[in-house]
């Protein structure tokens, strides 16, 4: 830390810590107790408390608390509150804020804050409070790597829809678009899917060797396909897009939909639930043929297995940003307006009144995410409204000083 920020923290009576504790990294916010105002921040590696290993959590906490608050302040801190991925505030027994718990104290004991027992959340509950006013109910959804929702009463959550991992959920997060690319790929190499420039950006992104890709040396041979993808003049489905989506693409208009939302049309082809988002029914308009023989479609296939079972499944949500890419393909177009639908109907399973606020947070649901203004849409048609927040530190922040007694 430098002598300015040590100044201006000397100049603040007391001091929280705010703590976002995710899957892929720990952020402590060191801020001014009387409005809020952050101080200083540090960062260190992953926090979730049911997945990293106590000793580890422990460092990863202690470094990125001793990065944010500066040796000659800590005896100023007066409260700390962290959001925990894999911990909530429901029961004091509960195994991932057991786990927080004791992985904070201890980080707290050894960098000698004591600023008595740390309020531990989960990082869902942490998020929702960040959100303007800090509201205290509402629904909260978080759709990143994987996706869940919650009914948050009295700041604390009180009903969960998924986030059940990507072996039995996560629905719509970026692990299941990455997932629906690979098959989507997989689907046009054997001939059950339609075609899409997907197959090429899956097997750039697996490290297939670009002989066996779509448009490879060879003409087509019998029993194999052309690739058509969209040229500028082609018509994209659903319009020419709209703040915060992607390049020529608008929320899908009508009515019926999954669920019943009424302004919500269903992808065509996708053989419903359990099917291939764009798997069949999307033509891709003829343009610039490139073939692929059934040879290389065969040595694709036996490329793309090994490379995506050689790595942890969740490594696939790293494919989903391909799908945003392929903004005038059809079939990568049905899939984030699946997912998109999916993550509706997690908040639907939380039965919103008329006119909550849904708080939501995540790489895909930003400013600029891909599957804002098609949520947004989905949401307007429940008469729900979506606030997004960057984090859980700003509400963490929040949460430790309604612990000291303040105003959030």
């Amino acid at each position: 830390m430098g002598n300015e920020l040590n100044q201006e923290c000397q100049g603040a009576a007391s001091l929280v810590i705010g703590i976002d504790a995710g899957g892929t990294r720990t952020r402590a916010v060191l801020a001014t107790a009387e409005d809020g105002r952050p101080l200083g921040e540090g960062a260190a590696g992953p926090g979730n408390a049911l997945t990293v290993p106590g000793p580890q959590l422990t460092e990863h906490l202690a470094e990125a608390l001793a990065r944010a608050v500066p040796e000659p302040v800590r005896d100023r801190v007066v409260a700390v509150a962290g959001g925990f991925a894999g911990a909530t505030d429901a029961a004091a027994d509960e195994p991932g804020r057991r786990n927080a718990l004791a992985a904070l104290t201890a980080a707290l004991r050894r960098l000698g804050i004591d600023a008595g027992p740390p309020l531990v959340s989960s990082d869902i509950e942490a998020a929702f409070a960040g959100a303007p006013g800090a509201p205290a109910d509402g629904l909260a959804l978080v759709a990143g790597t994987g996706a869940v929702a919650m009914r948050i009463t009295a700041r604390r959550g009180t009903a969960t829809v998924d986030g059940d991992g990507w072996l039995l959920g996560d629905d719509g997060s970026g692990f299941w678009i990455g997932r629906a690319a690979v098959r989507a790929a997989l689907r046009m190499a054997d001939g059950r899917g339609a075609a899409t420039v997907l197959a090429a950006a899956v097997g750039r992104g697996l490290g297939v060797p670009d002989g066996v890709l779509p448009g490879g040396p060879s003409p087509t041979a019998a029993g194999g396909v052309v690739v058509r993808p969209l040229g500028e003049d082609a018509d994209a489905p659903h319009g020419t897009g709209g703040p915060g989506g992607l390049p020529g693409v608008t929320a899908p208009h009508g009515t019926g939909g999954r669920g019943g939302v009424p302004g919500v049309t269903a992808p065509h082809g996708t053989g419903g639930r359990g099917g291939v988002p764009g798997a069949a029914g999307y033509g891709v308009p003829p343009h610039a043929g490139i073939p692929w023989s059934r040879p290389h479609r065969e040595a694709y296939r036996r490329h793309v297995l090994p490379a995506v079972m050689a790595e942890p499944p969740i490594r696939l949500a790293r494919l989903a940003p391909l799908v945003v890419e392929a903004a005038g393909d059809a079939v990568a177009l049905a899939i984030l307006d699946e997912a998109a639908d999916h993550l509706t109907e997690t908040v639907r399973a939380l039965e919103p009144g008329p006119g909550e606020r849904v708080v939501a947070t995540g790489g895909l649901l930003g400013p600029d995410g891909p599957l804002t203004s098609r949520l947004e849409a989905r949401l307007h048609a429940l008469d729900l409204t979506l606030d997004w927040v960057p984090d859980g530190c700003r509400g963490a922040v929040a949460l430790a000083r309604l612990t000291h007694g303040g105003r959030p």
